[in-house]
């Protein structure tokens, strides 16, 4: 199946156009540039795979969680296109970005940083079903139950699998989940685990 998937929702961005080649774009430090650099790379992923815009049947994005303006920046991309060509959406979590790029014999806990020592986190099964609903938790928290579980995470943390390379988790998870692709194209919504801080202050 053809399809045309983004990753804005961290420091890096993913890229990933599969039509009669697959293209992958990853810059690991993207930061605070996802929307100067976002369209080319676009631009230059369905290139490679030798495919336009309406060539993909389904088109995918991040949806978080993350960074509040990356995640944005992803889903109104994805939406703009998908309202334009009349395509299917694919939401993938971060969560599952980070579960699919190991296999294991253990249930999985996949960590994303929410910085001060505090983690949004989410529990899959060996077959990457979720088994824990995501939650946010400060480290010590999380360290009383992470003895049941293979934890990978987004950054190093002692007894975690860091994860560096986000492409390949992303690329398997758009794969695994393209049957359930939707035409609700408003279904693709951001996944806020928590209130970011402007909002907590209001």
């Amino acid at each position: 199946m053809k399809f045309l998937a983004i990753d804005t929702s961290g420091s890096h961005l993913t890229v990933i156009a599969n039509g009669e080649k697959l293209s992958v774009k990853y810059i690991e430090d993207c930061r605070l540039s996802h929307s100067v650099v976002l369209m080319d790379e676009i631009e230059k992923a369905l290139s490679e795979a030798e495919m336009t815009l309406k060539d993909a049947e389904v088109l995918a994005c991040c949806v978080g969680p993350g960074s509040f303006t990356g995640i944005r920046i992803g889903i109104s991309t994805i939406k703009a296109f998908a309202y334009a060509e009349n395509k299917k959406v694919l939401p993938v979590t971060s969560f599952e970005v980070l579960a699919y790029n190991k296999s294991s014999e253990k249930d999985k806990l996949t960590l994303i940083d929410a910085r001060h020592d505090n983690f949004y986190a989410c529990g899959f099964s060996k077959q990457n079903e979720v088994i824990l609903d995501p939650f946010f938790a400060p480290i010590s928290e999380i360290e009383k139950i992470c003895g049941n579980y293979d934890i990978i995470s987004d950054i190093k943390i002692d007894n975690g699998l860091f994860v560096e390379d986000k492409s390949e988790g992303f690329l398997r998870a758009v794969q695994a989940k393209l049957n359930s692709a939707t035409d609700d194209r408003e279904s693709l919504i951001p996944l806020y685990v928590k209130k970011s801080q402007a909002e907590e202050e209001l």
